[in-house]
C-alpha cells in the first residue's frame, strides 16, 4: 500500500475506523501523527495540549523515554508468552512489585488486558469465592453497585455501572445488581480552603475564591452528613440482603465517568466498615484513580483502607501497552487451591494477552519513574492545579469547581461545554468536555506552563462571545 495523502487518512478514517463512544454519524475525522511529552500532534502538524491525559491514562505524557527505552528493550528479548502454566520473567517481577507496594495483604495477583476485564476478573472470582470458601454461601450472586458508576463496558461490568446510555439497552443480558445513590460533593456548598468537605483536595492549600463561602466548620459538618446518609443506604441494603449479596464495588474517591463525582472524605473507609461487619466482600475499582492520580499511589491510601480486590489498569503502563491487574489477599486466593487430586476449585479465566512481555515492561518502568521523584513532586503540581481553578471558580458561569489530586472539575450553569471544549481545540488544547462540565486531567508530570496554557484557554473560552453568548 502505497503512503496515503492527509486526505485519505480522513476519508478512511470516517469510512471504517469505528470509535469509541462516538456518535460516528456526525463524527469529524482527527488523526494524531505522533506525540511528545503532554503534546499531541495531528497529521497536519498542529498541536494540541493533552488535558485529558488520553482518556486518562497517559500518566507520564508521551514518548517517555524511560518507558519507551523499556519497550524496545524488552522486544529485542522476548514480546510475549502466555500465562498459561508459565510466565515471562518481567511479568513476574512485576507481580512482585505490585504486591509490595499494595495496600495491606493484597498479594496476588491477575493480570489482564483492560480495566473492564480487570473488574470481570474480580466479580467472578467473588462470585466463585462464596461457592468454595470454608463456609460456601452459594446465593450470595448479586452486587451492590453505586448510581452513576462506571466500571467498564464487559458484560459484568456493564451490569454494574450505573450510567444509563451504557447499560440500559444491554438489561437482558446483565447480572442482578443493587444500586444505591452514592454521595455527591456537587451536593454541598463550594469549598472554602484547606480541610473544607466540598470536594477540594484536602493536601492543597489556596486562597478560597472571590465569593463568601459558608463558615468552613460547617461545610465540614455538611459533607459528614452527605457521607453519612450515603452509608446508612448502603447499610439498609445490607442488612436485608447481605445473604445474597457477594461484593460491593466501588470507584475510591472519584467517580470519574459520572462528571468527576468526588465523594466526601470517610465514605471509603466506612464501606470497609458496613462490608466486613455484613460478610460482604469489597471490590475497589481504581481503574481510573490508581497510580498516582489522587495524589497518593492508590486512592485506598487516603484512607487506609484494604479492599477484598483491587482493580487497576490506565496508569499501570503509562497508557503505553494494554494492561490491567487485579489484585486479592490470600484469603480469598486460597479458596481457589485444590485440596485433593479429585478436587476442581481453579479460576478457569484468561486472556490471550493476560501477562504481556512489553506490557509489564512497560508497567516496571512507569513503576520506576513513580518511585524516582514523580510522587515526591505531585503536592506541587496538585497546589498549582488546585490555585488555577480557585480563580476559574470566580467566574458566575462556573459552580461546583472541585478537585481531588490531580484531577479539577467544574459544572456550568448554562450549556456551553462543548463550546469551550471546541474554542480549546481552535486554541491547541484537547478537553473532553461536555455540555454541562469541563474537567482537567492532565498528565502527572505536565510541565507548570503547558498546565497554566490549558487554564488560559479554558478562561478565554469562558470569556469568549463564541463560548458564551455574551459577546
Amino acid at each position: 500500500m502505497t503512503t496515503p495523502t492527509n486526505d485519505q487518512l480522513c476519508e478512511w478514517d470516517r469510512a471504517h475506523y469505528w470509535h469509541s463512544f462516538t456518535p460516528m454519524a456526525d463524527y469529524e475525522p482527527w488523526v494524531i501523527a505522533r506525540a511528545e511529552g503532554s503534546t499531541l500532534y495531528d497529521i497536519e502538524g498542529k498541536a494540541y495540549l493533552d488535558a485529558a491525559s488520553s482518556m486518562w491514562c497517559a500518566a507520564l505524557g508521551h514518548n517517555h523515554p524511560r518507558v519507551s527505552a523499556a519497550v524496545v528493550e524488552q522486544l529485542g528479548r522476548m514480546a510475549h508468552c502466555t500465562s498459561l502454566g508459565m510466565g515471562a520473567d518481567v511479568a513476574v517481577r512485576l507481580a512482585k512489585r505490585l504486591a509490595d507496594l499494595a495496600p495491606g495483604d493484597l498479594q496476588h495477583v491477575f493480570f489482564s488486558s483492560d480495566g473492564s476485564s480487570a473488574v470481570e476478573v474480580a466479580m467472578k472470582q467473588a462470585l466463585q469465592y462464596w461457592r468454595q470458601c470454608e463456609r460456601p454461601q452459594p446465593a450470595k450472586t448479586k452486587y451492590l453497585a453505586f448510581g452513576e458508576a462506571y466500571h467498564g463496558d464487559t458484560i459484568g461490568a456493564t451490569a454494574v455501572g450505573g450510567i444509563g446510555r451504557y447499560h440500559d439497552v444491554f438489561g437482558p443480558i446483565l447480572c442482578e445488581v443493587i444500586r444505591v445513590d452514592p454521595p455527591d460533593s456537587r451536593k454541598l456548598p463550594p469549598p472554602g480552603g484547606e480541610g473544607w468537605g466540598g470536594g477540594m483536595n484536602p493536601a492543597t492549600r489556596f486562597a478560597p475564591p472571590p465569593r463568601t463561602p459558608p463558615h468552613q466548620g460547617e461545610g465540614n459538618r455538611m459533607a459528614e452528613g452527605e457521607c453519612a446518609a450515603a452509608l446508612a443506604r448502603v447499610e439498609a441494603v445490607l442488612a436485608e440482603q447481605a445473604d445474597t449479596i457477594a461484593a460491593v464495588i466501588v470507584e475510591p474517591l472519584v467517580q470519574c465517568a459520572a462528571g468527576m463525582l468526588m465523594h466526601p472524605p470517610g465514605f471509603l473507609s466506612g464501606l470497609r466498615q458496613l462490608c466486613d461487619k455484613h460478610d460482604v466482600l469489597l471490590i475497589a475499582d481504581e481503574v481510573a484513580v490508581g497510580f498516582g492520580r489522587t495524589g497518593k499511589l492508590f486512592a485506598c491510601n487516603h484512607e487506609e483502607v484494604v479492599p477484598d480486590f483491587l482493580c487497576l489498569g490506565k496508569h499501570l503502563t503509562a497508557g503505553y501497552v494494554p494492561m490491567a491487574a487485579t489484585l486479592t489477599t490470600p484469603r480469598l486466593y486460597e479458596a481457589f487451591l485444590n485440596r485433593n487430586a479429585t478436587e476442581d476449585r481453579t479460576f478457569w479465566h484468561g486472556h490471550t494477552y493476560s501477562g504481556n512481555a512489553l506490557a509489564a515492561a512497560a508497567a516496571m518502568a512507569t513503576l520506576d519513574e513513580f518511585e524516582s521523584g514523580l510522587l515526591d513532586g505531585l503536592p506541587a503540581r496538585i497546589a498549582h492545579l488546585g490555585e488555577r481553578l480557585c480563580h476559574l471558580a470566580a467566574d458566575p458561569l462556573v459552580e461546583h469547581a472541585r478537585q481531588r489530586g490531580m484531577i479539577a472539575a467544574f459544572n456550568l450553569t448554562e450549556p456551553i461545554g462543548r463550546q469551550i471544549g471546541r474554542y480549546a481545540m481552535d486554541h491547541g488544547v484537547w478537553l473532553r468536555a461536555k455540555d454541562d462540565l469541563v474537567y482537567v486531567m492532565p498528565p502527572l508530570n505536565i510541565e507548570a506552563g503547558d498546565l497554566d496554557r490549558i487554564f488560559d484557554v479554558i478562561s478565554e473560552g469562558l470569556e469568549s462571545g463564541t463560548a458564551d453568548g455574551r459577546g
